[in-house]
C-alpha cells in the first residue's frame, strides 16, 4: 500500500513540475493565452473580451473569424487606457491591439504585436494609412529666440530630421501614460500644406490649454503600425519652459 501511494505522490509531484515548467517557458516567451468570452466586429478589426488566467482583458485583432470559447495565443500587445471606439460607441478602459493571433502556442507562429508608441485615442477605424482626426484651433503663437515654427518644420522637414529643434505651441490633445509615455499635440497657429498639428513624445505632463517650449528630435516618417504613420514626430520631448 505505502508504494502505491508512494508512487501516486510521484507521479502528481513530476505532472505540477512539467506544468509550472511549462507555465515558466510561456511566461519567458511572453506568451498570453486567452479564452474568448465574446466577439465584436467592426469594420477593420475584431474586438474580442477574453479570460486570462481567470482575469478579463479586452483585445483589438485585425478583422479574423474570432469564436467565443476559443483559445487564442498572442504575443505582447500594445495597452491602451480609455480607447474610444465610436463604431461600438464605448470606451474601453483598458485594452489590448496586437497585430496577429494564433490557435497554436508554438512562438514562432504568433506574430509579434507593436511594442513602441501608439494609436491616438481619439481614432475610431484602424484602417491602413488612416490617420487622426485633427481640429484647427483658433491660436497663435508668437515664437521665442531659437525655436521654429510647425510651418517651418514641416516645409524644411529633411533639414531638421533628426536634430534637436524648440518648439512653441498650445497644447490641443494630451494622451497620457500609452506605453509608458505620453503623447501630446500641440498647434501655434501657423501651418504648412494643411498640416498644423505636432505631436510629441515625452515624459512630461501637459494640460490642454497650457502653451509650452518643448526641445526634441524630429524623425521622419515613423510607421508605429496599424496604419499609423506620421509624416514628421519629435521624440524624446522634454519641456523647456
Amino acid at each position: 500500500m505505502k508504494f502505491y501511494i508512494s508512487l501516486i505522490v510521484s507521479i502528481v509531484l513530476l505532472s505540477a513540475c512539467k506544468t509550472d515548467k511549462k507555465e515558466s517557458e510561456k511566461n519567458k516567451s511572453g506568451v498570453h493565452e486567452v479564452v474568448a468570452q465574446e466577439v465584436l466586429q467592426v469594420k477593420d478589426y475584431t474586438y474580442i473580451r477574453a479570460l486570462e488566467d481567470g482575469k478579463e482583458k479586452w483585445l483589438a485583432v485585425p478583422s479574423f473569424q474570432a469564436e467565443v470559447g476559443k483559445t487564442y495565443y498572442f504575443k505582447n500587445g500594445m495597452e491602451m487606457p480609455n480607447f474610444e471606439s465610436r463604431e461600438l460607441k464605448r470606451t474601453f478602459p483598458t485594452i489590448y491591439f496586437v497585430e496577429g493571433v494564433s490557435t497554436d502556442p508554438n512562438v514562432s507562429t504568433i506574430l509579434n504585436s507593436v511594442n513602441t508608441n501608439t494609436i491616438d485615442t481619439n481614432t475610431i477605424n484602424l484602417s491602413p494609412k488612416s490617420k487622426p482626426k485633427l481640429e484647427k484651433k483658433a491660436v497663435k503663437i508668437k515664437p521665442i529666440t531659437g525655436s521654429v515654427t510647425i510651418e517651418q518644420l514641416y516645409k524644411n522637414a529633411k533639414q531638421y530630421e533628426g536634430k534637436i529643434v524648440k518648439v512653441k505651441g498650445k497644447v490641443t490633445k494630451f494622451n497620457p501614460a500609452i506605453m509608458n509615455k505620453n503623447w501630446i499635440h500641440i498647434q501655434d497657429g501657423t501651418e504648412y500644406n494643411g498640416k498644423f498639428d505636432l505631436t510629441l513624445v515625452t515624459d512630461a505632463q501637459g494640460n490642454v490649454g497650457d502653451v509650452i517650449v518643448i526641445e526634441g528630435k524630429v524623425s521622419l516618417n515613423k510607421d508605429f503600425g496599424y496604419g499609423y504613420f506620421y509624416e514628421l514626430i519629435v521624440e524624446n520631448a522634454v519641456l523647456v519652459e
